[in-house]
């Protein structure tokens, strides 16, 4: 049964829910779909994160094509329930697979922050983690406190794949500021980390 949220001054902050994340990231890759997971990651900028812009409902996709290529290193794709809603097809090509080293955290408001808050289909009761269980996800769940989400971040980072959370979070709203938004420079960027010299053989 999904989990709605209800009361936003208990609600989980985005941005301290990505700061979890990103402190436990180690050398694992990051994907971040459009909007705010691309800010609030890039308030601790990595070579190892790439950045998606305008390419609402492909954050998973790509994550998953990124699995498949470094299947020695974890992938971790964040993004939105708005981004994610648009990509549900992803879901199952994921489960179909089955990358053990991917892992989908999605960072649901149950709003569109960048379009002006509308509700999104998780605020009418669609079940993102159900969806990912009906597609043969090696696990999901919906995380709507801190003690849930302290529990999940071993598994996030640690546990065969592929994984899916759904971490419900307040609408509170941020600056929508990051240093990197040329996304030449970011594929480039991250090509060159990843692989040294062969990046661009």
């Amino acid at each position: 049964m999904t989990t709605i949220i209800q009361n936003e001054a208990e609600a989980l902050d985005r941005r301290l829910v990505m700061r979890a994340l990103l402190a436990k990231r180690a050398d694992a890759l990051f994907v971040t779909g459009l909007g705010s997971t691309t800010y609030d990651a890039g308030i601790e900028d990595s070579p190892y994160t790439f950045y998606l812009w305008g390419g609402m409902g492909s954050a998973a996709m790509v994550g998953l094509g990124l699995a498949i290529a470094q299947q020695t290193r974890r992938v971790i794709v964040a993004t939105g329930d708005g981004e994610m809603l648009m990509g549900l097809g992803s879901l199952a090509t994921i489960g179909t697979k089955k990358p053990v080293n991917l892992a989908v955290v999605v960072i649901d408001n149950e709003h569109y922050g960048e379009t002006g808050l509308q509700p999104t289909h998780t605020r009418r009761g669609v079940d993102l983690a159900a969806v990912a269980r009906a597609c043969s996800f090696a696990a999901a769940e919906t995380i709507s406190t801190e003690e849930g989400l302290d529990k999940a971040l071993p598994h996030i980072f640690g546990s065969p794949g592929p994984l899916f959370f759904d971490i419900k979070v307040s609408t509170r709203r941020y600056p929508m500021t990051t240093r990197l938004r040329d996304g030449s420079h970011i594929k480039n960027r991250f090509r060159e980390k990843l692989l040294g010299s062969r990046a661009f053989d």
